[in-house]
């Protein structure tokens, strides 16, 4: 029997380890899981190349949000090593004018020592409108922006603002492909995910009710049964 193939996870922005914690608990029996360090650098295309680096020769990769947007320069750097693709809550499309405005002063604000206040201004927009008063869940989500620091959100920004246009890339990809997205996520909506869906031969689209854009925290069996399947591909 060949030996399972690793499985590698990458975070969004603001995000750490904590993002997959219900998926490294529930997956592990499969096979390895990794979580990607994407803390080091301020362009998506050299925060894939160092991934790779650190990467086992050949793996599954999934990424939620920034961390689709960091897979799909992984995709473009090697994908003769990435045997199954999964994005989650994330879009092939680049910035706009208008959403990089608001990364700049989310910033400006991050530099002048008011991160606590972009999660604030975040938190709602993460989540399902059902949870906005999930205390446990906004918990996590001020754990993770700790994690991650004023220096780490500022590259992690600029990368966002600067990645390319990814839809280019949505016909070559030849591997099994998941792309998942919560019903109620705002801020990468479903019809971002049906492009991509519709973009990607062979690949499946995954739904998740009651789901904001935290679909891993916010319903992780739905997204682990999703994840076993794609795995099991």
């Amino acid at each position: 029997m060949p030996l399972p193939v690793p499985l590698l996870l990458v975070p969004g922005l603001l995000c750490s380890a904590r993002l997959y914690a219900p998926q490294v608990a529930a997956l592990w029996p499969r096979g390895p899981v990794m979580v990607a360090d994407h803390l080091r650098d301020a362009d998506v295309t050299a925060i894939a190349a160092r991934i790779l680096a650190h990467a086992p020769p050949r793996f599954a990769l999934a990424g939620l949000s920034m961390g689709g947007y960091i897979a799909f320069a992984m995709m473009r750097q090697a994908p003769e090593r990435i045997v199954k693709l999964a994005l989650l809550d994330t879009s092939a499309r680049p910035d706009t004018p208008e959403q990089s405005a608001v990364r700049e002063k989310f910033i400006a604000m991050a530099e002048a020592g008011r991160l606590s206040e972009v999660v604030d201004t975040l938190a709602p927009r993460l989540v399902h409108k059902s949870r906005h008063g999930d205390a446990a869940l906004v918990r996590v989500i001020r754990d993770m922006a700790d994690d991650t620091g004023v220096t780490a959100f500022v590259q992690q920004e600029r990368a966002i603002i600067t990645r390319p246009d990814s839809r280019p890339l949505l016909a070559s990809i030849a591997c099994a492909t998941l792309v998942l997205v919560g019903e109620g996520d705002e801020l990468t909506p479903p019809a971002l995910a049906q492009e991509m869906a519709a973009g990607i031969g062979g690949s499946r689209l995954v739904v998740v009710p009651g789901s904001g854009h935290l679909s891993t925290l916010e319903q992780p069996d739905a997204v682990n049964a999703a994840l076993g399947e794609w795995l099991d591909q």
